[in-house]
């Protein structure tokens, strides 16, 4: 699929920053241009007159249920059907630009803009919080015909967007996609192709940015070199507890390397290096796993610190003896994204790979985080989350509420201050 180029992406940052007042005179023209010109994907239809037909769409009407038990009609700013619902607002801060670039808030400027709140205060983040309930609020409230879209988008235009996820259809607890510290996506990194490949699957193909079936196809790809491994082990005539271990470390290590508690891509060259020469790799490995149970400010296995890893696991740092077609599994393995795959399942795989009677079952039978979630999150996790919310509520509102009535007290001490002096003066006199 061709990309948009680097000036065109520039061009529309450029555009969109400078953008305040009212969403509603915006946020059409903003997210037809992220569409046709950045992610290069169809933008929303006219609305038609009989709403069921109204699946990618500005202003999709939908009837939902007030608290009082009464019905009321809202309208859905964008929604697209098995893809996203958006609700946007617009925030506004004071801001300079120098060669085109974008400088920090600067403090102590009043904006002269309208729009919903300053950005990066307490009160615009309140805003946002809002939109995100009222985009929640509209996805219960569609048909069920239609289903639930995976992800939920709260768009600052102009500024940023939000991506939120739920991708087992219930439309229960949407989660911060990809994780809490980079679901906000800000206008300056849609410059970084992953970042607008992201957003383009959320319009075409929400499903395949599911990590648990991401987590799977991993697992699945790692437990056939596992297999393979541990069946040439088991030839070699390695004892099978050994064998456990050796392989629990290996698949450890690999996992350590992909979340970067060791350094990117160190185990698999450390590996690729003793490919040539099979005599080094259980020294290697030995000299590794060392430095891994106590941590080290260098190892000489990977020519950098290394952090201590406790719980037991290297306190046996036996390596086997590997050739070179074995020591080419683990570095198949090793290139998996081994960041999505569950730690909880490394004893099954290596249980399952020594068994001959179970080996079949590696990497399809076992059950994921998701099927583990559609039972527990209705029954126990969004109750806590709805009770952890309404204490967020209350706190914020009696928050509030002190806040006012310092304020009052305050005034009423100010105004006592000054009475009290108009009645010395007036003595005085």
């Amino acid at each position: 699929m061709p990309d948009a180029s680097a000036e065109i992406i520039t061009k529309f940052i450029e555009r969109w920053e400078k953008s305040g007042g009212s969403e509603k005179a915006n946020y059409a023209l903003f997210f037809t241009e992220l569409c046709d010109e950045i992610l290069q994907v169809p933008h929303p239809e006219p609305a038609g007159p009989d709403n069921a037909q109204n699946l990618y769409v500005f202003e999709r009407a939908v009837t939902h249920k007030e608290s009082d038990g009464s019905t009321s009609t809202g309208f859905i700013d964008l929604y697209k059907s098995g893809c996203l619902l958006s609700e946007t607002k617009q925030g506004t801060f004071s801001k300079a630009v120098k060669d085109g670039t974008l400088l920090d808030f600067i403090p102590n400027k009043v904006s002269r803009k309208s729009g919903h709140g300053k950005r990066g205060t307490a009160a615009f983040d309140k805003v946002l919080q809002r939109a995100y309930n009222q985009a929640r609020k509209y996805i219960t409230a569609l048909p069920a015909a239609e289903g639930r879209p995976p992800f939920l988008i709260v768009c600052d235009v102009g500024h940023s967007i939000d991506l939120y996820a739920e991708f087992s259809g219930t439309g229960g607890h949407y989660e911060r996609f990809p994780d809490p510290a980079s679901f906000r996506i800000y206008l300056a990194d849609l410059h970084q192709p992953e970042i607008r490949e992201r957003l383009r699957k959320v319009w075409t193909d929400p499903h395949s940015l599911d990590p648990a079936k991401h987590s799977a196809q991993v697992t699945r790809e790692v437990a056939k070199s596992l297999a393979e491994l541990a069946k040439s082990l088991e030839k070699d005539g390695h004892d099978p507890k050994v064998t456990a271990g050796f392989l629990q470390r290996c698949l450890f290590t690999m996992f350590a390397e992909d979340v970067e508690l060791l350094p990117k891509k160190s185990f698999i060259e450390l590996l690729k290096k003793v490919q040539d020469n099979p005599g080094g790799f259980p020294i290697m490995l030995h000299s590794l796993w060392t430095d891994m149970a106590k941590g080290t400010d260098y190892s000489v296995a990977l020519n950098g610190a290394i952090p201590h890893f406790n719980g037991g696991l290297f306190e046996d740092t036996t390596a086997l003896p590997l050739r070179a077609d074995q020591i080419a599994l683990l570095i198949h393995a090793a290139n998996s994204d081994w960041a999505a795959v569950e730690p909880a399942i490394f004893g099954t795989l290596v249980e399952r790979a020594l068994d001959p009677r179970e080996r079949h079952k590696l990497g399809a039978h076992y059950t994921p985080r998701s099927y583990v979630e559609r039972l527990i999150r209705p029954t126990l996790i969004d109750p806590l989350r709805e009770e952890w919310d309404a204490v967020k509520a209350a706190a914020s509102l009696a928050t509030e509420k002190a806040n006012k009535a310092d304020a009052a007290a305050a005034q009423i001490n100010a105004d006592a201050q000054q009475h009290i002096q108009a009645l010395d003066k007036s003595k005085a006199a």
